[in-house]
């Protein structure tokens, strides 16, 4: 049976920059979608800010589908940067994101949540297949946690080739692990075609992140994020991608760039209602 659309759109929270669950709530409602996933760190951080969001998302009509964990001391400002403090796999970060990754698992098991993403780091080459490997032991380590409440942890994809990170969802062969798919960030990072990594990861995606990209024209450098539409994601490739591995999961809308961000994720809300009506 046919999802609708409007069942499985939803609105990554972050992308529309609210300092309040009221902010939060408005530029949803104006966006057309009434769907959210959840950035949980604001919810521990300032609990006294944040810490109705659920109720009064739902009071407002709107409903939480997923969570979103970030990583402490991540320095996006360049592919060098990110690579040396991104997600687990630094050492002077692991306690404290560990002790962060406890409290919000309770969270999103508060919400209800069954799913909860994060950008793992880079994996460093060989890894995957060594059993006593540090980044190995370190997603055990947080997917036995977020398991113990019965929710699934979605690594996003892009800082490895899809082929890397099958080989590692392999060798880790854990229920609990999952891949939340964005196909821009295959194309940020130039980790190969988003369509044909489809086919690689699709016995393993959860979620797909609704966000488009320019490759960059000189190695080692970024990639630009752009409006969903105008950049080098084939959508209708895509969508056909997604139908042909039979995934029905939501789609959430990410913009992490720009000045009109919600004029541009009502451009992508438009986009994914015409090709996946």
């Amino acid at each position: 049976m046919k999802i609708p659309t409007a069942q499985r759109l939803a609105v990554c929270s972050w992308s529309l920059q609210a300092a309040s669950p009221r902010e939060l709530i408005a530029k949803t409602l104006t966006t057309g979608v009434t769907r959210v996933q959840l950035a949980l760190d604001p919810l521990r951080e300032a609990p006294q800010i944040w810490g109705e969001t659920s109720q009064m998302l739902a009071d407002s009509g709107l409903a939480v589908v997923s969570g979103m964990l970030a990583c402490i001391g991540e320095d996006y400002s360049t592919l060098d940067s990110i690579r040396l403090t991104g997600g687990i796999a630094p050492d002077p970060t692991w306690p404290a994101n560990l002790e962060n990754f406890r409290l919000e698992a309770a969270i999103a098991a508060r919400l209800g949540l069954k799913l909860v993403t994060f950008h793992a780091g880079f994996i460093p080459h060989g890894e995957p297949h060594a059993p006593n490997s540090k980044m190995r032991q370190r997603l055990i380590t947080v997917a036995d946690l977020f398991q113990s409440y019965g929710i699934a942890l979605g690594l996003e994809t892009g800082q490895e080739t899809a082929e890397e990170l099958a080989s590692l969802l392999r060798a880790l062969n854990h229920p609990n692990v999952k891949v939340n798919f964005d196909p821009a960030n295959m194309i940020l990072y130039n980790k190969g075609d988003p369509v044909q990594a489809l086919r690689a990861l699709g016995p393993w995606i959860v979620q797909v992140h609704i966000k488009d990209a320019t490759r960059t024209k000189i190695p080692g450098q970024w990639g630009a994020e752009v409006p969903t539409g105008t950049g080098e994601v084939n959508w209708p490739a895509f969508f056909a991608g997604l139908k042909e591995i039979n995934f029905r999961g939501n789609l959430c809308i990410e913009r992490e760039a720009g000045t009109q961000r919600v004029a541009d994720i009502q451009t992508a809300r438009e986009l994914v209602e015409k090709l996946c009506p």
